[in-house]
């Protein structure tokens, strides 16, 4: 009632696509209206809106673009699919002046998208950094917070709910990368290939990272960074996901649990913070039915049969992902060394051939251990300086395991406006 009250017109179900017609199901569906023959739903001319939240790229792909050639709009949260298949869906939606509506495939129910297509319809987007994956976000805080272990995290996150059976797609990163293409498309107007961001997962930090980021006052998050091109006009966006050190103090490293949080960089309006939950059915299901009610609204705004605005649907150009080899930022470097003279020597040399200049350094020295951990932060480095010393270190005989890098949030984007 409250939705028609303020559509002035009714939002009606018509039909639910379902594979078992007889499965036991958790909300209560007048069973007229499930089918299992997706056909129905498309040749129902009184249908207007098709809401998709299967999930995957296929079948997914397919029915939205039948839905689009049927002359339906779509309603989505599938962040993978049009990520990685967006291309042909906007383009199809474009040229029958249809709507695809996907402010749940990111974040939730926070109304992030909208906020950063209308809400700073006026400004320019110049940067942001995220927490948009729930899951890793969750593991690293009970790492953090309770003291567990990177698999004990995993299992508390599964038990909870918050994770997969599989959980590679959001441990990994997969998931925040697909996330960081749809925010890019929407704050920059460009459509990248989430195969083309930079990314790196969580799953080999370890509590000894957790406990010396905490000493060095960080907490590790990981996060969907993102910039801006040099121009309105051209350039390619800089976009990456990893986890990153944090300073305590910045509002990123108070996102707990399964929250998320974005922090947005306009020049306008300067920083804006975007929080809540992340994910779940009903944050995602507020977010789905914002996208019903503002298609609905649009629609009654249309004339009968004429096309959504222009405004109203995705505009962007095809980008690549700008390469980060010249970006610099401290970086947090621990190098697990046999514990005799000379290697510290040696490993600090290296870093020195690579203009990589060593900021803090901390050797823990257990009695007699074979191997010691050493803790070092780097001075600001580029990129490609960085890889090119961590490639050299890897391929080293002395050290028994490849050292593990984790950058630093760099000052500028650290600072809380």
């Amino acid at each position: 009632a409250a939705i028609e009250a303020r559509l002035g017109a009714t939002v009606e179900v018509r039909r639910v696509l379902v594979r078992d017609l007889h499965r036991a199901r958790d909300v209560d569906v007048p069973p007229e209206l499930l089918t299992t023959d997706a056909g129905a739903i498309l040749r129902d001319p009184e249908i207007d809106v098709i809401v998709e939240l299967i999930g995957g790229i296929e079948p997914a792909r397919a029915y939205i673009l039948d839905a689009l050639a049927a002359g339906k709009h779509v309603v989505t949260a599938n962040k993978a699919v049009l990520a990685e298949r967006g291309a042909e869906i906007f383009a199809a939606a474009d040229a029958g002046g249809l709507g695809v509506f996907f402010e749940g495939s990111v974040a939730g129910g926070i109304p992030l998208l909208r906020s950063l297509r209308e809400g700073l319809a006026s400004d320019r987007i110049d940067g942001l950094a995220g927490i948009v994956n729930g899951t890793a976000n969750f593991i690293l805080d009970a790492m953090t917070r309770r003291g567990l272990a990177y698999a004990d995290a995993l299992r508390m996150a599964q038990e909870a709910g918050y994770a997969e059976a599989d959980p590679t797609l959001d441990v990994s990163g997969g998931d925040a990368a697909h996330k960081l293409a749809l925010l890019a498309l929407v704050a920059f107007g460009r459509r990248v290939d989430p195969a083309a961001i930079p990314t790196e997962g969580i799953e080999e930090i370890t509590a000894l990272d957790i406990r010396a980021a905490d000493d060095l006052g960080y907490v590790i998050k990981s996060l969907a960074l993102g910039d801006r091109g040099p121009s309105d006009d051209g350039g390619d966006p800089c976009l990456r996901v990893h986890p990153v050190l944090v300073p305590k103090g910045h509002v990123l490293a108070g996102v707990h649990g399964p929250y998320n949080a974005c922090l947005v960089r306009s020049q306008g309006l300067g920083r804006s913070l975007y929080y809540g939950r992340g994910a779940g059915m009903m944050p995602t299901g507020v977010a789905v039915l914002s996208d019903i009610i503002e298609v609905a609204r649009l629609i009654l705004a249309t004339p009968a049969g004429g096309a959504l605005p222009p405004a109203a649907r995705v505009q962007a150009r095809p980008a690549a992902a700008a390469s980060v080899a010249d970006l610099r930022h401290e970086n947090y470097l621990c190098v697990l060394a046999p514990n005799r003279p000379g290697v510290l020597g040696r490993v600090a040399a290296c870093l020195g051939a690579h203009d990589v200049s060593i900021k803090y350094m901390h050797q823990d020295e257990p009695p007699g251990a074979d191997l010691v951990p050493l803790i070092m932060l780097t001075e600001p480095a580029r990129e490609a300086d960085i890889d090119a010393a961590l490639a050299e270190l890897r391929a080293s005989p002395e050290l028994p395991r490849p050292p593990r890098r984790l950058r630093v949030l760099a000052v500028e984007a650290a600072d809380d406006a």
